[in-house]
């Protein structure tokens, strides 16, 4: 490939990265491969054919923390007569890996995620990951004001109902223990596997029904991980229909 050819490629390639980019965050990037490198999971880096040296990870520690900061504000300044007992809940609510990861996918950050994983080991969290590492490469690339402005107006109006939050149930475990009490049924948790290390060690969680793996949960947490986990039996036994 010539010189000429090279330069061409990478101008396509930057320029389609850019009109991506600017599809979610709602402006142009000064610095378009930083917000490439927040789409960058480390599967990627590991594989010897790549040629990514650096994975989202330090871009997703900063946008986690600008995050919770964002939300936890929004929240304060939305509900000035709650304790901080709800306001923590309604976070959590909106920041959960399972809501960061549909939310991702919602905004169409699943689409552009660079990984080398096949469909076996491919899990959803990976895109919960990639949004945070987006709002740290925004912080970066715009700052505070810019990464209000996205999860304010691009996230937290289109798609957080906090109505819907505020009546939504969370103790899914405990929901699907009284009905198996109920029904005279064996209900067990187990945690099957561990992955990663430090924070990003993730636990998966399956419920057992009689004996039979019936639903499983992934998160950072042993507790929400098996919280997921009732959630899906919840969902599978239409027990929040009731």
């Amino acid at each position: 490939m010539s010189i000429i050819s090279i330069f061409r490629f990478r101008f396509l390639r930057r320029n389609k990265l850019a009109k991506n980019i600017k599809n979610i965050v709602g402006f142009y990037p000064n610095d378009v491969f930083l917000f490439e490198k927040s789409l960058i999971h480390k599967s990627a880096v590991y594989d010897h054919s790549s040629k990514y040296t650096e994975s989202n990870e330090r871009l997703e520690f900063l946008g986690d923390a600008i995050l919770g900061a964002v939300v936890a504000d929004y929240l304060f300044k939305k509900y000035p007569l709650k304790d901080e007992g709800f306001l923590t809940k309604m976070r959590s609510k909106i920041v959960s890996r399972h809501s960061l990861n549909e939310l991702s996918k919602k905004i169409g950050l699943d689409e552009i995620v660079i990984a080398r994983l096949d469909k076996k080991s491919k899990t959803d969290s990976i895109y919960g990951n990639a949004f945070e590492a987006l709002i740290g490469a925004i912080y970066l690339d715009r700052g505070t004001k810019a990464c209000e402005s996205f999860i304010l107006k691009r996230i937290l109006q289109p798609y957080i109902s906090l109505e819907k939050l505020e009546n939504e149930e969370t103790n899914f475990k405990s929901r699907i223990i009284e009905w198996a009490q109920k029904e005279k049924r064996e209900l067990t948790f187990e945690i099957v596997s561990e992955t990663g290390e430090g924070r990003n060690k993730f636990f998966e969680a399956c419920v057992k029904l009689d004996g039979e793996e019936v639903a499983w949960g992934k998160e950072k947490s042993k507790k929400k991980a098996e919280q997921i986990a009732a959630n899906k039996f919840c969902q599978k036994f239409k027990l929040l229909d009731e």
